[in-house]
Parts: structure tokens; C-alpha cells; sequence
């Protein structure tokens, strides 16, 4: 039993002490690629598969003041900033701001059209309810992310 845990520990201990150094940046490199790419998706026409949903929810949000045509390169140009501030520390308070702002417009869908987001409410969403839904993990990370802006991070043993 002993030979086990021996094994065990040579393979976990330099695992989750990796895993802690690394973690945080591997977060911040992930959810920049996503903003960063779904973003750049809205600037082109026809590419991004939530443009229609976000293009209606922008247009209800605004009460029509704002087309989704003027909307979608702002929401963009907003998302791509997020995905570049993911990979500068400096300004990381800045960007999480920016995306808890931008979470609300995400999530609005649930509440202004809840016939697109849910197939049968409130436990069978679409793939658009799902697409939504999938972005509490990276609300998640950015709690964990904010948590070491003061110099905070992860360590792999207890104190």
C-alpha cells in the first residue's frame, strides 16, 4: 500500500504544483481565445452562430434605438477588447468589469426571449439557451482571476 501512495504522491505533488502555478494564466489565455474569437466572428457578416440572437437582444435592449447592424460591431469590437485585456494583467480589473457588463447583455436572452433560449422551461434549453448558459463557467474563472489582482494566486498545498 505504501508503494502505491509512494507512486502516487511522485506523480500528484509536482502535478498540482504545476497545475497551481499555471492555472490562473492558462484561465486568462482561454477566455481570451474565446472572447477574442467569438468576437472577431461578429465582425463578419453571417459567420458568428449567435449573430441573430445577439443582434435581437441588442435591438430589445436598446428599444430599437440601436440597429443590430450599428450593435454587433460595437458588441464585437467589446469582446475582442475583453479578450485582449485577458492577456494583460495590468488592466484586469478593467477587463472584468467589461465582461460582467457584457454577462448581463449575454444572459438577457433568458429574460426578453426566453422562447429562444428554452425548448420547455425551465430545464430543456436550445442549443441558444446552452450557448448562454455555458458562460456561468466563465463568470466563474473571472471571480477567480479578479481574486488575484492584488498579487493573490493558487498554491497546490494548505498553509
Amino acid at each position: 500500500m505504501n508503494f502505491f501512495k509512494s507512486i502516487y504522491e511522485i506523480i500528484d505533488i509536482p502535478l498540482t504544483n504545476w497545475m497551481a502555478h499555471n492555472g490562473i494564466k492558462l484561465l486568462r489565455w482561454s477566455i481570451a481565445l474565446i472572447f477574442i474569437w467569438f468576437g472577431g466572428l461578429k465582425f463578419i457578416p453571417g459567420a458568428s452562430p449567435a449573430e441573430v440572437l445577439a443582434g435581437s437582444s441588442i435591438e430589445i435592449l436598446t428599444f430599437g434605438l440601436v440597429s443590430a447592424s450599428v450593435g454587433l460591431p460595437i458588441l464585437a469590437a467589446w469582446e475582442v477588447l475583453i479578450g485582449i485585456g485577458m492577456l494583460l494583467p495590468k488592466y484586469m480589473r478593467f477587463t472584468i468589469l467589461l465582461l460582467y457588463v457584457q454577462m448581463v447583455g449575454t444572459f438577457s436572452p433568458i429574460f426578453i426571449m426566453p422562447e429562444i433560449v428554452f425548448n420547455s422551461f425551465p430545464f430543456v434549453l436550445t442549443i441558444e439557451g446552452q450557448y448562454i448558459l455555458k458562460n456561468l463557467v466563465v463568470i466563474a474563472a473571472a471571480l477567480i482571476i479578479g481574486a488575484t489582482v492584488r498579487g493573490g494566486r493558487l498554491t497546490a498545498t494548505p498553509d
